[in-house]
């Protein structure tokens, strides 16, 4: 006999504003309770020290979680100037300082204007990135450092938002694997004086918004209630992947394109990843123009099942 899987088969997105002082997998799992859901997964590690955006997946929206891993983020945050520590963040030890009486805010901005486009990162030893299949962080608190590979990130707005010679307000639209404190430590190195991420807030997700998401007291007043209520806040899978342009299938290619078989849609783009819909504008998943002008599946998700008592 079949052990019954535990918790409600619900589908969507919840966009969470994760506090600080818990980790996102925390978060994760705080949520999943709430919403007494089957399935969850998150869409990236926001830091313990971090608070913001936090989208959350539920059921099939699970699917989606590697496109958002994928899209653009945006975040305000603070720097502070003349101490490294070693953790590039407050919760490390002092690891060097220097003076800033000399750091003036047209210094500052111009330092600034460096790490616009392209840049090379060193990602910190305090990250979720494994080595062996050990997170770095946990080599970090042995005090072991390991050799780390460059990577290539895109730094597509720095701008300055606030100074008072000490701490920068700063927001940085960036690609993804990029290091907010990397980005820190590293203008801080161009200065000469070291430099910090004092906090750290997530504002955007890919399509998704802060203003839009809602914080634990919100959720835990509405878990109080009909689940119903937490249930309405939940997005739909395919609004995390509106940068995606679309194809509409007839009933024959829907269904051929459900059993795994690329299909022909006429005037659908000339290559890339597409968000499929069926001729009743149902979402079907996420297909890739082949050289041959045809669709190929590549998520497919199921509908919605009907929630078991």
């Amino acid at each position: 006999m079949s052990r019954r899987r535990r918790g409600r088969p619900i589908n969507g997105i919840l966009l969470l504003d994760k506090p600080i002082g818990i980790s996102s997998n925390q978060a994760l799992q705080r949520a999943r309770r709430l919403f007494d859901a089957r399935k969850a997964g998150h869409t990236g590690n926001l830091d313990v020290l971090a608070s913001g955006l936090l989208p959350v997946c539920f059921g099939e929206a699970t699917k989606v979680c590697q496109f958002l891993l994928d899209a653009d983020k945006t975040y305000l945050s603070e720097f502070t100037f003349g101490r490294r520590t070693s953790t590039g963040d407050s919760e490390g030890e002092t690891i060097a300082s220097a003076s800033v009486d000399d750091l003036t805010e047209a210094r500052l901005r111009r330092a600034m204007g460096g790490f616009n486009g392209w840049i090379e990162q060193v990602p910190p030893m305090h990250s979720a990135l494994k080595r062996n299949g050990q997170p770095l962080y946990k080599l970090a608190h042995q005090g072991i450092e390991v050799e780390r590979k460059t990577r290539r990130v895109r730094i597509d707005r720095f701008d300055l938002l606030g100074f008072d010679g000490v701490r920068a307000d700063v927001v940085v639209g960036c690609s993804k694997g990029t290091y907010i404190r990397t980005l820190a430590e590293d203008l801080g190195t161009a200065l000469g004086c070291g430099a910090y991420v004092s906090r750290l807030r997530r504002t955007a997700a890919g399509p998704f918004h802060l203003d839009a998401a809602v914080d634990f007291d919100r959720l835990e007043d509405l878990a109080s209630g009909d689940l119903g209520a937490l249930d309405a806040l939940l997005r739909e899978e395919d609004e995390a992947l509106g940068h995606m342009p679309l194809a509409e299938l007839d009933t024959d290619a829907a269904r051929h394109l459900r059993q795994g078989r690329p299909v022909r849609v006429p005037r659908s783009p000339g290559s890339g990843m597409l968000r499929l819909y069926d001729v009743t504008k149902r979402f079907i998943g996420v297909g890739e123009v082949l050289p041959d002008g045809r669709i190929a599946p590549r998520r497919l998700f199921a509908s919605a099942p009907a929630a078991e008592p």
